[in-house]
Parts: C-alpha cells; structure tokens; sequence
C-alpha cells in the first residue's frame, strides 16, 4: 500500500514537472519570436541608408550604389572656396534633359551667394531658397540612399549640397520616344487616326484630351522587383463600378514579378482564367476604343513601354466589335458584325466541316459535287485527315514566316510561298484542290478579326474540331461546339460573366450584339457600369 501511494506521488511529480518544462519551454520560444521580430526590424531599419553631411562621400555613396557606370555625370559647382561650399548636380546620360539642366538647375547655382547659401543650411524649411532659383515642374528633398539612385534612374537631376544631409531631385527627365502614328494592327477607313505609343504620359494625355471631365480618375501603382515599371488605372468615377475596382486594385497589389516588359505580363496576372484560350481582357491601341469602354463602365490599364492598354471586364462580343462600326452607317456597321461572325464560323469549323462530310457523312453531298471531288482526290496517297493537317500547318508557317521576315518582303513571301507550294501539290498529287481551296479560305476569314487574341483562339481551336470531325464526323464537331459554348458560359472577367448579354441573356442589351442599332437608341449602359448609373446622359431628350 505504501509503494503505491509512493508511486502515485512520483507519477504526479513527474506530470508537473512536465508540464512546468513545457511552460518553460513555450515562454522561451515567445520571447525568442519576439527577439527575432525585434531584430528583423532593426534590420530592416539598418538597411535604410542615409547620406551624410560630406558632399564627396555623398557622391561616393551614389556611385557606389549604381556601380560607379561610365554614364553618370557629376558637374561641382564651387560657392565660397574657403568655406568649403560647394554644390554638385548629379545625372545620368541620356536619361534627362541637358538643356533644360544647363538653363533651369546649373545657371541658378552658380548665383547662388554664400549668404544664400548658408541661410539655406541653416533653415529648417530649407527648399524654399532653392525651390526659388531652380525653376523646374518639381523639386523633391530625399535623405535616403535608395530612394535619391530611383529617382535618377529615372532622369531626374540631384542636386548635392556639402555640410547637408538633404539631396534636391529636379524633374529634369527626358526619354526618347517615338511621335503619335496611326493604328498598325486596327486600322479603320473613317475615324481618327492616332494610336498610342510607348509613352505613359502621351497614352493618357491622348485620353484626358478625348474626357475632360473632372471625374476621369488615374491611379498609379509600382511593379517589378527589379524593373520597378509605373503601372495606371484608368477610370471614370461614378459611372465605373466600385466593387469592380477594388478587385482590379487588389490583383494589381498582388503583382510580385522581376520585370513587367509589356501589359501582357499585367494581364496574365490580373485574368481570371488563366488556362482559357479566349481572352478575358480586352488590348487595343486605339484611344477612342478606350473612350468608349471608359463610358460604359469599365476600366483601363496603362504600362510604360507598351504600346496597348488593357480594358476590363470583357466580354466575348467585344472582340467582334470594331471601333469603325460606330462611325459608318447602321446598316453597314451591322453587316460588316455579321459577316465577322460568319468568317468566325468558318474560320473555326470549315476544315473540320470538309474531313468530317469527306469522311464519315458522303450522303450529304450533292451527287454531281461527291463524283468531283471524289475525282480530285484520285491518286493522292495520303487519308484527308492528313492531308488537313499538312496543309494547316504548312499555312501556319508561311504566316509565321511572313511576319518574321522583313516587312519588305514578309508579305511577297507569305503569298508567293502559299501559291507556289500549293499548286506544286496539287499538281504532284500530294493533296486535292478542294482541301487547298477550304484551308485557304479558313485563312483569309482568319484575318477578318478586329483583336488578334481572339482570332489566335480561333486558329488553335480549329485542329480540336478537325480532329473530332475525322474520328467522329458531325457528332464530334457538335461535341466540341457544346464544349466551347459550356466554357464560353462558365469564365468570368472580374465577376461579369463573359459570354454576355447573351447568356445570361440581357434584352435590353441586344441593341449592340449583333445588330448595332443607332447611337440615339443606346439609352443604357452595359452590365460592368455602376447600377446607379445604368442610363446614359440624355435619355429622355432621345426618347423624345
């Protein structure tokens, strides 16, 4: 009886000390989280450099930053010698503008006096003296190592004073880029002709030129570890919808990329179906398609270098939509959306269509037509099935081809390429005549798309429906055509449903789907737009 109560006595001894240790051990963990958090700040605070009061280990630090590159300029600029005041404007070749640093930073410095000077140092508020000499849109003051080599970079002029710990940047940035040209890839016969460039401030200039309106909105964010490329937001407040916009800021946000090289980066990022081959946002150069979508609620993204702005939500009747449907006549405009459809269609299924009918449904032939094309192929060796693929292919090349080579001779090319080994083919009994003729047709409807990534969607899809039509017939094309439609129906571009207003369906939004009714009729705005702000501006002088 005495052992077991010993027994118990040690086994609760035991249970407390362990639980003391784990106490123990928990606090110490806690404490040394906290020591780890407590030092990871302190590192990051170290990792904030600061300039120093000496004008040559400023510049020293500045160099040494950079890497001390062959395309730096340092121009002194000595106040009082015996003081030892002297001022140093700093640059990088190529980057800003030499006159205007010459006429607007330099000129004033050099008149500038010692009691200036020192008055300046000894000030509190000291950019007020400078910011009265150096007559330039914007002078900011920095004390950080990092943040005065960014703004260099990005060709603006610092201005170094020795005995201060401040370093002025003088907006003196100069890039060269090329003027305002027309549209190269959505050309139009009526309408303007201006087109976007590679330039940030020029593509929304171009745009505020078009609204002025004090509610057209801009926001700027930066992205790229290393490029660190400006990025803008484009919208109209109170017409664009609040919830759409706080998505877009937060998969802006989200962005964490070494580079950003063109707005597809963005746009890979920012979509929602990543995997889908139709796209999901919208790319033009055209600043008036930007205009019009600004004005039914949607939004606009600006990169720096790139020459095409991204436009959101999109919808998949969007990119049937040409800017010049809205400047001809409503008649023409609607013919020509419809015959985009149609060459749609054919560019889609028109080699299916043959290598499924050739293959599986002969009956649906007329007889005088079957007995023709039956005697065309006579003699080739190969299944049509293969036959189509060849011809798809060898037709993609010569595209390719073609848009690789010289602009001067991509196009002679691309047609003489595709005449000559078509009829050698035809004529050395590889494929038939009627398959040149199909394949070449499903090309030329190809190039009817008003946005390329649509037609690229088309053109890979058209070797699945080939497929399908030659191992299953018609049966198959209409497997594929249920598929496309399930998928077109399922996307969304941020929370809009992509395959509307036609499902779901919208009626009040059937006046520009296929049928482009005129302007005057167009009395609400799309789905994307604030619900506040459905009807249009003028609405009931319209209607009268």
């Amino acid at each position: 009886m005495c052992s077991e109560k010993k027994l118990e006595l040690l086994t609760n001894f035991l249970r407390e000390a362990g639980s003391l240790a784990q106490f123990f051990k928990s606090r110490k963990g806690k404490q040394g989280s906290q020591t780890d958090s407590a030092s990871n700040s302190k590192d990051k605070q170290d990792d904030v450099q600061t300039f120093t009061f000496n004008l040559e280990t400023n510049i020293q630090l500045i160099k040494d930053t950079l890497g001390n590159p062959p395309d730096i300029n340092v121009r002194k600029i000595e106040i009082d010698k015996e003081q030892n005041y002297t001022i140093a404007v700093i640059r990088m070749d190529g980057m800003s503008d030499k006159m205007e640093i010459n006429s607007s930073v330099i000129e004033p410095l050099t008149k500038l006096t010692f009691e200036q000077l020192r008055k300046q140092l000894e000030n509190p508020n000291s950019s007020n003296t400078l910011s009265k000499l150096i007559s330039v849109n914007k002078l900011s003051c920095y004390t950080e190592v990092n943040k005065v080599v960014h703004s260099l970079l990005q060709g603006n002029a610092a201005i170094l004073v020795n005995h201060s710990q401040e370093i002025y940047m003088a907006a003196t940035r100069m890039l060269k880029v090329r003027s305002i040209t027309e549209p190269t890839s959505q050309t139009v016969i009526r309408g303007p002709k201006d087109s976007f460039t590679e330039d940030l401030r020029t593509n929304t200039s171009l745009i505020r030129a078009r609204i002025t309106n004090k509610d057209l909105k801009l926001e700027m964010v930066n992205k790229g570890e290393v490029t660190h490329t400006d990025i803008e937001l484009m919208y109209i407040k109170g017409i664009a919808d609040e919830s759409i916009l706080s998505e877009v800021r937060r998969r802006l946000e989200k962005i964490k990329v070494d580079g950003i090289l063109e707005s597809s980066y963005v746009e890979e990022f920012i979509q929602d179906s990543r995997f889908s081959l139709f796209p999901t946002i919208l790319s033009t150069e055209r600043p008036d398609v930007v205009v019009s979508n600004l004005l039914e609620g949607r939004f606009a993204i600006f990169v720096y270098g790139t020459p095409y702005v991204l436009i959101g939500p999109a919808a998949f009747i969007q990119f049937f939509q040409s800017a010049e449907d809205y400047y001809q006549n409503q008649y023409m405009g609607t013919f020509i959306r419809i015959l985009r459809f149609i060459a749609f269609f054919i560019a889609l299924y028109a080699p299916g269509l043959y290598v499924a009918i050739m293959t599986h449904h002969h009956g649906l032939i007329p007889t005088t037509l079957l007995v023709s094309l039956a005697g065309q192929r006579e003699g080739v060796p190969f299944p049509i099935i293969i036959e189509g693929l060849v011809m798809e292919i060898v037709f993609e090349v010569l595209r390719e081809a073609g848009i690789r080579m010289p602009r001067a001779v991509g196009q002679t090319v691309s047609i003489v390429g595709a005449l000559i080994l078509g009829q050698a083919a035809v004529e050395a009994g590889f494929v038939s005549a009627s398959t040149v003729i199909v394949v070449s047709l499903t090309a030329i409807a190809n190039f009817t798309m008003p946005f390329f990534n649509v037609a690229i969607a088309a053109r890979l899809l058209r070797f699945f429906i080939l497929l399908l039509g030659s191992f299953i017939g018609l049966y198959g094309i209409m497997l594929g055509t249920f598929m496309i439609l399930a998928h077109l129906c399922s996307i969304r571009s941020f929370g809009i449903p992509y395959f509307e207003p036609i499902a779901p369906f919208r009626l009040n939004e059937q006046k520009d789907v296929f049928v482009r009714l005129p302007i005057p009729y167009h009395f609400s705005r799309p789905s994307p737009a604030n619900p506040e702000q459905k009807k249009r501006a003028g609405r009931k002088q319209n209607e009268k």
